[in-house]
């Protein structure tokens, strides 16, 4: 007698090879952790990289922005950077303060950037007038910066040309420094010379004349006049623009004074007398 026989598909459990679910499942398994471990290493050995051994790798950027005057050699040279430096052997206030040492640079600044790269900015100091100094038994043009530093001898006629010369001054050399009273001379002169070159063209010479207590008096010599100006420790665009319009009334007149005085914030003159 034929038996009846169903079919259902829990008799069919399995696959040809005889493998379980479970198997399969532990595989995959096993499979993720090994990926996880293979990241897991590759992840450290990037750090090892990236922070215990590049920092360490000299330089492969080195970005110097300089000036006319100081080369990029010199530069690396007074910033103490070779073929050798890296991120974790360069110490940037050090080098900037070995760069703000050269007399020549105004500023520096100096930054890395992690882990290879390193740039040094640099100003130079820009003259502002030029003086005459006795400099190795020869007279010579030093210039003077905005902050009152002599910081340069030459003889460059396309840098002198538009100065104004400071006179009266007590043979000053490269590394010395007007005194605090009379850098702000500089700083208007300079600000005068961007913001009203025609005003400050209009004189050729200013001498500084000490007092005989304190201080300091200036006297300008104007280029298209034979009439000095006296002002006090400093000059304006006002007090050069009231100065030419005086000069302007002497112009045609052989009698004019020999002198100016503003030092009252008024034009005071005396009139030679006739011989």
């Amino acid at each position: 007698m034929i038996s009846d026989y169903s079919y259902t598909a829990a008799d069919n459990i399995g696959s040809s090879d005889g493998s379980s679910p479970a198997k399969s499942s532990k595989k995959i398994e096993k499979g993720l952790k090994r990926l996880l471990v293979i990241a897991v290493i590759i992840f450290a050995a990037e750090l090892v990289w990236l922070f215990g051994i590049s920092p360490f790798i000299p330089f492969s950027t080195i970005e110097v922005h300089g000036f006319e005057g100081l080369r990029r050699a010199e530069v690396l040279q007074l910033a103490g950077i070779d073929e050798t430096s890296s991120f974790m052997s360069t110490n940037t206030s050090l080098v900037q303060e070995k760069l703000s040492g050269n007399i020549l640079v105004e500023s520096a600044k100096v930054t890395k950037r992690f882990p290879d790269k390193l740039s040094i900015s640099l100003i130079g100091r820009k003259a502002a007038a030029v003086t005459l100094s006795n400099i190795s038994g020869k007279q010579a043009p030093v210039y003077i910066d905005t902050h009152g530093v002599f910081f340069k001898t030459g003889n460059n006629p396309a840098e002198i040309d538009g100065l104004v010369i400071i006179s009266g001054l007590d043979n000053p050399q490269v590394n010395m420094r007007l005194p605090d009273s009379l850098v702000s001379l500089m700083e208007n002169i300079a600000w005068l010379s961007a913001g009203s070159p025609e005003l400050l063209s209009a004189i050729s010479e200013i001498r500084i004349e000490q007092k005989a207590w304190d201080g300091y008096d200036l006297v300008l010599y104007p280029v298209h006049s034979s009439i000095r100006v006296r002002v006090e420790n400093n000059i304006t665009e006002e007090v050069l623009r009231y100065m030419l319009l005086m000069l302007s009334v002497f112009e045609d007149d052989s009698e004019g004074p020999a002198e100016i005085d503003f030092r009252s914030g008024m034009g005071s003159y005396k009139i030679k007398e006739k011989s």
